[in-house]
């Protein structure tokens, strides 16, 4: 009899494809995401779960779902699961990095481009009518922006996305700031990058881009306090976690012009609105769409099936968050 995994939301067919052939598998079809009470109710009988960041998996999760043995996340960040709580209870979480890493670099700086050049806006200007009513071809004064080339970005989270970010930056011949919980001397030689504390990364970047996880350390770690070390033609990307930055500091700064202008991709909650941000013209907005290429997804979903595949057959999966769960037990299916 094969192991049942339940999965979350329609993830590319490849990725199917391949656990049809291990598992008995199951999909949450709908568009909407699946409510917490059928969530409940769906992980009573499965083995494996595969799922997005959108659903807390926790200790109430855990309990309702006595066979459950591996949680795939279908996300590089996990901090939507209790990974404590799943390592005493001998269940494996996996992620997916790697595979969505140049799909969310390239997303960084179409932010930064957008931002500093304006391109909502302009894309606004034409597309409403407002060009043709002014009945001006063309003025020196309007939509001016900043130039990426040659100027200094900071990237705050140096893992395998900042670096990302940096390799594009170079082709901006841009001088290279980062700030990271570790120096990385032989990344710094190889992109000529420069290790920094937080607060002089944010004094000196004319663009500065965050790429950390969410932990206790970034929680909240840009507040007002940094956003006023910024320079006020400075310009935020955020494509890490929306708990990364002090949502109503950066209101603030937009508004009174502490820096000018943010990309975002990641909000404090998820869906979200908030109108005091969404009416401001500096910002551009993206809903956590870092991923969504067809490469990058279709990967995303081949790595969760691998993960759960070599899981079924006993051996560690290879992107496997919680390795000391392999003391308590072992990868398989089988009673231990």
């Amino acid at each position: 009899m094969k192991p049942k995994v339940f999965i979350t939301r329609a993830i590319p067919e490849n990725g199917i494809s391949m656990l049809e052939e291990e598992f008995e598998v199951e999909v949450w079809e709908e568009e909407r995401e699946i409510p917490r009470e059928k969530l409940l109710e769906k992980v009573k009988d499965v083995d494996a779960l595969v799922t997005m960041l959108s659903e807390r998996i926790d200790r109430e999760i855990f309990d309702n779902a006595p066979r459950l043995r591996i949680v795939a996340n279908y996300a590089v960040g996990y901090d939507n699961i209790d990974v404590d709580e799943a390592t005493k209870r001998g269940i494996y979480v996996t992620n997916t990095p790697d595979v969505l890493t140049n799909a969310t670099a390239d997303h960084a700086f179409a932010l930064l481009l957008a931002t500093a050049r304006h391109v909502v806006k302009g894309d606004k200007f034409v597309r409403s009518g407002e060009w043709k009513r002014k009945g001006i071809a063309w003025h020196p004064k309007w939509f001016l922006g900043y130039e990426l080339y040659g100027k200094t970005i900071g990237i705050v989270g140096f893992g395998r996305i900042g670096q990302a970010i940096a390799r594009r930056a170079k082709g901006f011949n841009m001088r290279i700031l980062y700030h990271s919980r570790t120096r990385k001397p032989q990344v710094e030689e190889e992109l000529g990058a420069e290790y920094k504390p937080l607060e002089e990364l944010l004094k000196e970047s004319d663009f500065v881009v965050l790429a950390v996880p969410l932990t206790k350390e970034t929680m909240y770690m840009i507040n007002e306090e940094r956003l006023k070390l910024m320079k006020p033609t400075a310009i935020l990307v955020n494509i890490a976690r929306g708990k990364v930055v002090d949502t109503k500091a950066l209101i603030r700064a937009l508004k009174e012009g502490w820096i000018a202008g943010a990309g975002l991709d990641v909000f404090e909650e998820e869906p979200y609105y908030n109108e005091e941000l969404f009416s401001l013209a500096n910002v551009v907005l993206t809903p956590h769409i870092g991923s969504a290429t067809f490469e990058a997804r279709e990967a995303m979903a081949e790595l969760v099936a691998r993960n759960l595949i070599a899981f079924k057959r006993g051996e560690v999966p290879p992107t496997l968050v919680n390795k000391e769960v392999i003391k308590i037990r072992k990868p398989g299916f089988s009673e231990q």
